[in-house]
């Protein structure tokens, strides 16, 4: 698929990796609507500087968890922008809990935003994908579907239902929409990161250093142009898989 004039929606799109996504995809000339989930994010700031790109922006606070707001807002952006040609699952959150004392609302909050989120928006945009006879969704899980993280098993649970929703997607909107996964390692850390913290995730690569968001938003975009691949998952961790 041609970046260049394409409408691409992207959740979680005002911030870090996901504003980063909005910010690539902009400057190949796509034109990007992106939710938010509540005015501490600075939208507008990353909405005027997709429009600077050139390009038009429709930003849509919505919350992942609510039905009817996600079909509003694909509704919204349909109509604003004539079709939806990408979707970027990014939308996430990430909360640390010893198993034994994970509280049931935080196990139903990361199930709700992480997997349920995705699933929700893309069955709202796959009928939009299909009536043009095709379309791309990236859903963005991360390795901890793969690992075991102690004290993060209801984050993994949710990711890894992410990568085997993806799957399922793929074969079941095949061969007009194309779906694939990126499960990124450490890309970018919090700014309140421990120098520990740190030097943890680098030692923790095989190529010693921490990701560049740059380089995520790169193989989002091989995902959206390469015809040829879908129900794929794409590790971009630096080999922290193998360490």
């Amino acid at each position: 698929m041609t970046i260049k004039n394409s409408v691409i929606m992207i959740t979680g799109g005002a911030i870090r990796v996901g504003k980063a996504f909005a910010l690539h995809l902009a400057r190949q000339g796509a034109h990007i609507a992106f939710t938010y989930f509540d005015d501490s994010e600075d939208w507008e700031t990353t909405s005027r500087e997709i429009e600077e790109c050139g390009v038009k922006s429709l930003p849509l606070k919505v919350d992942s968890r609510d039905s009817a707001q996600i079909g509003e807002a694909v509704e919204k952006t349909a109509e604003t922008f004539g079709t939806i040609n990408v979707l970027i699952n990014n939308a996430g959150i990430w909360l640390k809990t010893p198993f034994l004392e994970i509280p049931e609302e935080d196990f139903d909050r990361e199930i709700a935003i992480n997997l349920k989120g995705p699933f929700l928006f893309s069955q709202k945009v796959a009928p939009i994908m299909l009536k043009g006879k095709a379309g791309v969704i990236i859903n963005i899980t991360d390795i901890s579907a793969f690992q075991v993280w102690p004290g993060y098993a209801h984050h993994a649970a949710s990711k890894s239902g992410l990568v085997s929703l993806t799957k399922q997607m793929a074969t079941e909107l095949a061969p007009s929409v194309r779906v694939n996964a990126i499960a990124p390692g450490t890309i970018m850390l919090p700014p309140e990161a421990s120098e520990e913290k740190i030097k943890w995730s680098r030692e923790n690569s095989l190529l010693k250093r921490i990701g560049k968001v740059e380089e995520a938003a790169q193989l989002v975009q091989f995902l959206i142009e390469n015809d040829f691949v879908t129900g794929s998952v794409y590790p971009i961790d630096g080999g922290r898989s193998l360490v």
